[in-house]
């Protein structure tokens, strides 16, 4: 499972200051365990978008944003609304947001972040990958991750050893930030590569004490001692 919370409305308004109609895409699994998705979180965030003057084109709720298959399915019903939509506000973890980049023509933007949580969680299998940073920036680089897909962890485009559009770390592999800018150019938003963005702040992979003692963190220690106990009764 993994552990999504809710960017500031703030935030989140002001990465669609631009774009009236809104595309909507709240996830129903992880993010409704969350309380960041599910039926309320697809609630509040059409009332939300409707506060501050957004014209909501669609508003879809799916099982599992994370799963292509299913995200494909729906939006093929929906092709009208996205052509009349700006952007896509989606509403999961940064899996989910990849994972609807992949499949539109449009800004993406994360209604959410996705909160470390110590440990690897069970995730539909995809090309995607979340490194779980706790301040997704998804808007900014076309809903392809830097952070999950370069070694160097790069936020402001490519090093010096990028060539021709490969990885300098594997000549077989394409550069993220070359991917960056053809998804950007796609979408009619290169102007985002002139953002500085600030180093990555690694704090928010700390777990607070406050967040140990939630009922995530509880399962994943209650299953780590089950295992050691299984461990110490074979032996």
């Amino acid at each position: 499972m993994i552990v999504s919370e809710r960017k500031s409305w703030e935030e989140i308004l002001s990465s669609l200051e631009e774009e009236k109609n809104v595309f909507v895409i709240v996830c129903g699994g992880c993010s409704d365990a969350c309380k960041t998705g599910g039926p309320e979180g697809l609630g509040e965030t059409k009332d939300r978008l409707r506060e501050a003057g957004k014209k909501i084109t669609a508003a879809l709720l799916i099982d599992f944003v994370c799963n292509k298959v299913l995200v494909g399915m729906r939006l093929n019903r929906y092709i009208e609304e996205l052509k009349s939509s700006d952007s896509v506000l989606v509403v999961s973890c940064g899996i989910g947001v990849q994972a609807v980049a992949n499949m539109v023509d449009i800004p993406v933007r994360p209604a959410d972040n996705t909160i470390h949580m110590g440990g690897f969680p069970g995730v539909w299998p995809g090309e995607e990958r979340c490194l779980q940073c706790g301040d997704c920036r998804l808007a900014d680089t076309g809903g392809i991750c830097p952070y999950a897909n370069c070694p160097k962890f790069l936020v402001n485009g490519a090093c010096g050893g990028s060539d021709k559009g490969k990885c300098e770390t594997d000549p077989e592999k394409d550069c993220v930030w070359a991917l960056i800018y053809e998804r950007l150019k796609n979408v009619g938003k290169v102007e985002n590569l002139r953002k500085i963005r600030p180093p990555r702040d690694y704090n928010l992979m700390l777990a607070p004490a406050e967040r140990k003692k939630s009922i995530f963190w509880a399962l994943e220690t209650v299953e780590e001692k089950s295992k050691e106990e299984v461990s110490v009764s074979s032996e």
